[in-house]
């Protein structure tokens, strides 16, 4: 058992990640029990007041039944987990598509969309870097989420998101439809992926929008670029080079790492023949402002009239849609 390994401790951060995921499967194990005996208590309970006629026991045994199965609901979503890198952090990256100024644009309202998510979610998250648009909005960013199942909710997000609304950079106020695509990957150790440094060019450049203490003062933004895949990684957050060049190979080593998988699983695919769309290239959500208010993923068919509340961070509907159809995908 990992937990009980002499040589747990030799590395904090492994022995941290265990011990937490430990703790959530005991306690885990704990609310089912808890939750069969109050199951048992509240059916004695309830057949008691029937027999005896007494509404107002009636009436604490069903609330108590009623509040169980929200309580089971819940513990249901955590069988919505069961991927191999689920419980890992997830770096999450948004990039402008198509639609010049208006794409950078949106490519902003989506890193203030998961911003407000995850303020008000248990997750925790860094911001690695954003790259400001030359006009408005932003050409990138890039940030680091953490917690339990981190990767596992935000996998729904991996993919091309489309918004059609009138453009606010239009002087005609015609319609507009602007693209931005969200890369997400599950963080992996340094240590496990072989990375050649001569494949790798290294650049610094001064850090812009918010970042450490440095910015604006020196070329503590690290930029690096793997030459053999073309992967490029930026990280301009943390205080010093040497802190952003460390963040910056952990990203590029998990970034890897996903160029690693998604190569073999094309393989595999070719060889069984089967046709499999480009993960990068696919659309898997819109967000309509006009000439209707729609939010409507492709994937799961989940819809939101309340566009504001979507942008707002607002994105449980569309997450947990995405779990289930996952789930039915793999049983299938």
């Amino acid at each position: 058992m990992l937990a009980s390994a002499p040589d747990l401790w030799e590395d904090q951060e492994r022995a941290l990640e265990v011990t937490r995921k430990l703790a959530r499967f005991e306690t885990t194990i704990a609310t089912v029990n808890a939750l069969g005996g109050r199951l048992e208590d509240s059916e004695v309970l309830l057949d008691l007041a029937q027999s005896e006629d007494d509404a107002a026991t009636e009436q604490e045994a069903r609330q108590e039944l009623s509040d169980l199965e929200a309580e089971l609901a819940a513990l249901e979503r955590e069988t919505l987990f069961f991927g191999e890198y689920d419980d890992r952090a997830a770096i999450v990256s948004i990039h402008a598509g198509a639609g010049g100024v208006d794409a950078h644009d949106w490519a902003e309202m989506m890193l203030r969309m998961y911003l407000r998510y995850l303020e008000r979610s248990k997750l925790g998250f860094e911001v690695d870097e954003v790259s400001p648009g030359d006009e408005a909005g932003i050409k990138s960013a890039t940030v680091t989420v953490t917690g339990d199942h981190a990767y596992g909710i935000f996998e729904s997000e991996r993919g091309v998101h489309r918004l059609v609304r009138i453009s606010p950079f239009d002087s005609q106020s015609r319609r507009h439809t602007s693209f931005a695509g969200v890369d997400v990957v599950p963080q992996v150790d340094l240590g496990d992926v072989e990375i050649n440094e001569d494949d790798l060019r290294i650049d610094t450049y001064r850090s812009q929008g918010a970042g450490g203490q440095h910015v604006n003062t020196s070329d503590s933004a690290v930029r690096i670029t793997h030459l053999p895949t073309g992967i490029v990684v930026a990280v301009q957050n943390e205080r010093s080079q040497l802190q952003n060049k460390n963040r910056a190979m952990q990203i590029l080593a998990s970034r890897l790492a996903e160029h690693a998988r998604q190569q073999r699983q094309q393989e595999i695919d070719a060889i069984r023949g089967e046709q499999t769309e480009a993960g990068w290239g696919r659309q898997i959500r819109s967000y309509v402002l006009q000439p209707y208010q729609m939010v409507k993923d492709l994937r799961t068919n989940a819809e939101v009239g309340n566009v504001e509340a979507v942008l707002d961070g607002d994105l449980d509907t569309f997450m947990d849609s995405y779990l289930q159809w996952r789930r039915a995908r793999h049983e299938g």
